[in-house]
């Protein structure tokens, strides 16, 4: 087999081979393939696309690549979520307490942030003492013993991937769904979930930036899961502004607090709530969606969920008293509001000019070596809809530094106010 012959297939349109997605990945692995020839090969698939058989192939491989986790001895279903990336989004914080009182086990591996994405680890490091380098026996040991654990995840998983996506990174590669695919279901597979439920994300925060594409992608996806045996929900969800007020580590885990006790934005709480459902039904812990939610809502009312991410925090080295004192957290020195100008009805929030507002204070990573303030970050004040007269507090500005006066002109673009008020909508679709 030669990769010459494999990229001229694939370049005029044909199907390619299990045998033959092997004999690539299991070569530019090794480095017998090189650079060039691996980056033709990308550029076909992104002009010419994968079927599912194709796109769950080159996902297996890229698992087989590298160490697969092994779950085995956690009893039960275990189910992973994904989200695809957005601002202000705190949900695994939320999730994984809230479904785990309800007798589900999520042994999460989760990623830092980069760019005006937040990161699951970057947040929970937030919490003085907490920390997520822990061996796999202990992770498994806490999964057994409190139905949750957050580690990092680590670089032997799917190291395939890796390496495509640094060349993807650099060809203009990147925005092709069936590699977007493969790359995001790799890794969720990787890390031994029996089922996987997706929060694939649209609008001008997303990568995903229209509900097209964000469609076809969930449903390569849920193809794939479903092709390698893998119970897969996916559900598309708007992020054209942000998700919930917070934006910023610290910020965004009081939010998560708030919401574990029932006190947290409307649309954080119903995405939780819509997601963590499908992980319950996923489980066999609930025989319908409905069921699910009252299962959930029941525990988050009755303290039971906060109660879970205490033992959580404490079983991971972090102290669990934030939950009850969020001063607890890291504090910004300066805080500013920046005031409407004008009155009327807010009808654009643009949810990645509030996430490089928020990078632009130290809250996100510009390279990965990037060193983050924890503090900082940006208060919403208004959502899409609200009405707003002149003088309303719009954001909140959480810094280290006095002068935010370039974060305001960040801030000057990222929401327009009008004479009309707009509907929006959270949940736009559920792929299964």
């Amino acid at each position: 087999m030669h990769m010459y012959d494999v990229i001229e297939k694939k370049r005029d349109g044909f199907e390619l081979t299990s045998s033959e997605i092997q004999f690539i990945i299991k070569n530019y692995t090794n480095g017998t393939i090189p650079d060039y020839q691996m980056s033709a090969l990308l550029m076909a698939i992104y002009f010419k696309g994968m079927n599912p058989r194709e796109s769950a192939d080159l996902t297996m491989e890229m698992v087989r690549s590298g160490e697969i986790v092994d779950l085995s001895q956690i009893p039960g279903i275990k189910v992973d979520k994904h989200s695809t990336g957005g601002v202000g989004d705190t949900t695994t914080l939320i999730l994984g307490p809230l479904v785990a009182s309800a007798g589900v086990y999520v042994a999460k591996m989760s990623g830092r942030g980069l760019g005006h994405t937040g990161g699951t680890i970057d947040k929970l490091e937030s919490i003085k003492g907490f920390h997520v380098e822990i061996e796999n026996d202990k992770f498994v040991e806490l999964v057994k013993k409190n139905h949750l654990a957050i580690i990092g995840q680590s670089e032997k998983l799917a190291p395939a991937d890796k390496l495509l996506y640094s060349l993807r990174d650099v060809t203009a590669t990147v925005n092709s769904i069936p590699l977007i695919a493969s790359s995001i279901m790799s890794k969720k597979i990787a890390s031994g979930a029996d089922a996987i439920v997706l929060d694939v994300k649209t609008g001008a925060g997303a990568f995903m930036k229209n509900k097209r594409d964000a469609k076809i992608l969930a449903e390569t996806m849920v193809e794939i899961g479903t092709m390698v045996g893998k119970k897969t929900v996916a559900i598309i969800s708007n992020m054209e502004q942000p998700l919930g007020y917070a934006v910023g580590n610290a910020l965004e885990v009081k939010e998560a607090i708030e919401t574990l006790k029932g006190k947290g934005p409307k649309d954080l709480t119903e995405l939780s709530v819509e997601l963590g459902s499908h992980m319950l039904v996923l489980a066999n812990k609930a025989d319908s969606i409905k069921e699910a939610k009252d299962i959930l809502l029941k525990n988050i009312e009755n303290g039971r969920a906060a109660e879970y991410f205490k033992t959580f925090i404490k079983a991971q080295g972090g102290d669990e008293r934030v939950v009850d004192e969020p001063s607890l957290l890291p504090q910004a020195t300066y805080k500013t509001i920046y005031y409407a100008k004008e009155s009327g009805y807010l009808t654009r929030l643009i949810a990645d000019q509030l996430g490089k507002a928020a990078m632009a204070l130290g809250a996100g990573r510009q390279t990965k070596n990037s060193v983050i303030d924890l503090a900082v970050g940006i208060l919403v004040h208004k959502k899409l809809g609200n009405t707003v007269s002149k003088g309303d507090p719009l954001f909140t500005i959480h810094s280290n530094n006095s002068d935010v006066s370039h974060i305001e002109r960040i801030l000057d673009t990222s929401f327009e106010i009008d004479n009309y008020e707009i509907k929006d909508s959270l949940i736009l679709e559920t792929i299964n």
